[in-house]
C-alpha cells in the first residue's frame, strides 16, 4: 500500500485515533506496518468504526483528553513516536453553537499541546496538524481557497479551525524552522464521507440513520456546494504529506489542501440523489425553514499546490465517492464479517484505483 514504505515499522502517534478519519488512518496505517499509539477519547457509540473495527486490538490505545497538556506531552515521551498526526477536534459545527467554550478549549489549546508535545519530543521527526476548509474566510468565492488565503470563520467552529492554523504557523515560524527540528505540516480538507461515520447533523450517517428506521430524511440545506470526498482521499493526502517530510525536510512545512478537482463540487442535494441511485431505499424532503444557522453555502479549495509539489491529485471520482461510501455503510449494516478485514480490502482497492491512475504515493 506503497508510501514508500516509509512508515513500515515506524512508530506513528495519531491523536483522535477514536474518531472517523483517526480510525480509518489507523488501520491504513497498521495495513502499511506501521506501530500505531492512538491517543483520544472515547468513542462516542457502538457504531463508531474504531468500535466496529475492533481497534483497540490493533493499536496501542491511550484514553486522553487533548486538553490535557501533560498527560498528552507524557504520553509522546513515553512512546517516542517518529511521526505525529493531530486529529483530534470538536469537528460539528452545529455542536460549536451549543458549546462554543469547549470547542474552543479543545480546537486551540489541543493544537497548543500537540505542538508542545511535539517540541518536547526529538524522535518526532514529521508531524501533521489536520484541520479543514472551514479554516478559510469564506467569501463564497466561486474559485477554491488557496492555502496562502485568509484564515477565517463566522460559526464557533470554523473560527477555531482558523486559530488552530494560526498556531501552527506561530509554531513553524518560532520553532520549527531551523534544520535538525521536527518538519510540521497542516492539512486542509472538505467534507469527508464513508462507511464508519455515524456523527450527528452530518448528511450522510443522517440518510443512513433515516433508512435504517425507516424514516423521511429532511434535508437542512440542500444546495449548499461541498467537496466531497471519500475518507480515503484525505488520508492519502496526509500520509503523503508526511512521507515527504520525513524524506525531504522543510521544503513540505506549511498548509496543504486536499480537496476533488475544480469542477468536481456538488450540493447536498446531488450527494442524495446520487446515493438514491445507487441505494434505491429512502428519500428526502427539504423543509421550508432550511438555514436557522449560519452555514458556507459555496465553498471549495484550491489543490494546485499538492498536484504539482507533492504529485497527489483524488482518485475517485464523484460517483466512485459516492460508491465507496455506500459499500462502507452497507458493511456497517450487515454487522457481518471482520470489520478490520472489510476496511482494509477497501483501502487496497482505493490503493489499486490510484496505482491505475499513476497518482505518485501508490506507485
Amino acid at each position: 500500500m506503497s508510501f514508500q514504505n516509509i512508515y513500515q515499522g515506524k512508530k506513528v502517534l495519531i491523536t483522535g485515533h477514536t474518531g472517523f478519519k483517526g480510525s480509518w488512518m489507523a488501520i491504513w496505517l497498521k495495513e502499511l506496518g506501521a506501530d500505531v499509539y492512538g491517543y483520544a477519547l472515547p468513542p462516542y457509540s457502538e457504531m463508531d468504526n474504531f468500535v466496529t473495527s475492533k481497534l483497540a486490538d490493533h493499536t496501542c490505545h491511550e484514553e486522553g483528553d487533548v486538553r490535557d497538556g501533560a498527560k498528552l506531552k507524557q504520553y509522546f515521551q513515553d512512546v517516542q513516536p517518529d511521526f505525529a498526526f493531530h486529529l483530534a477536534a470538536q469537528p460539528l459545527v452545529i455542536l460549536s453553537y451549543k458549546d462554543p467554550v469547549g470547542t474552543f478549549d479543545t480546537n486551540l489549546m489541543g493544537t497548543v499541546n500537540f505542538w508542545e508535545a511535539v517540541r518536547a519530543t526529538p524522535s518526532v521527526k514529521a508531524a501533521v496538524n489536520v484541520t479543514t476548509d472551514k479554516c478559510y474566510d469564506n467569501r463564497e468565492w466561486v474559485w477554491g481557497y488557496r492555502e496562502n488565503d485568509p484564515m477565517g470563520g463566522k460559526d464557533p467552529y470554523s473560527a477555531s479551525k482558523g486559530c488552530s492554523e494560526l498556531i501552527t504557523n506561530s509554531y513553524l515560524e518560532s520553532f520549527f524552522k531551523l534544520e535538525g527540528t521536527c518538519n510540521i505540516a497542516s492539512a486542509r480538507a472538505g467534507n469527508v464521507i464513508g462507511g464508519g461515520d455515524w456523527a450527528a447533523d452530518r448528511i450522510i450517517p443522517d440518510y443512513f440513520r433515516a433508512v435504517k428506521k425507516g424514516e423521511t430524511l429532511e434535508i437542512r440545506n440542500p444546495y449548499a456546494t461541498r467537496p466531497w470526498q471519500h475518507v480515503l482521499e484525505p488520508l492519502s493526502g496526509y500520509l503523503n504529506l508526511g512521507a515527504e517530510l520525513w524524506r525531504k525536510g522543510k521544503d513540505f512545512s506549511g498548509g496543504w489542501n486536499f480537496g476533488p478537482e475544480d469542477n468536481t463540487n456538488y450540493s447536498v442535494k446531488e450527494l442524495i440523489d446520487e446515493m438514491l441511485t445507487l441505494d434505491g431505499r429512502g428519500g428526502y424532503i427539504i423543509p421550508e425553514q432550511t438555514r436557522k444557522m449560519h452555514e458556507a453555502v459555496l465553498l471549495k479549495l484550491d489543490i494546485s499546490k499538492a498536484a504539482n509539489f507533492l504529485k497527489w491529485k483524488p482518485a475517485l471520482g464523484f460517483k466512485e465517492t459516492v460508491d465507496f461510501t455506500l459499500t462502507g455503510y452497507l458493511d456497517d449494516l450487515s454487522e457481518n464479517g471482520n470489520m478490520f478485514n472489510l476496511r482494509s480490502k477497501q483501502i487496497e482497492l482505493y490503493t489499486k484505483v490510484a496505482f491505475n491512475k499513476a497518482i505518485s504515493w501508490a506507485l
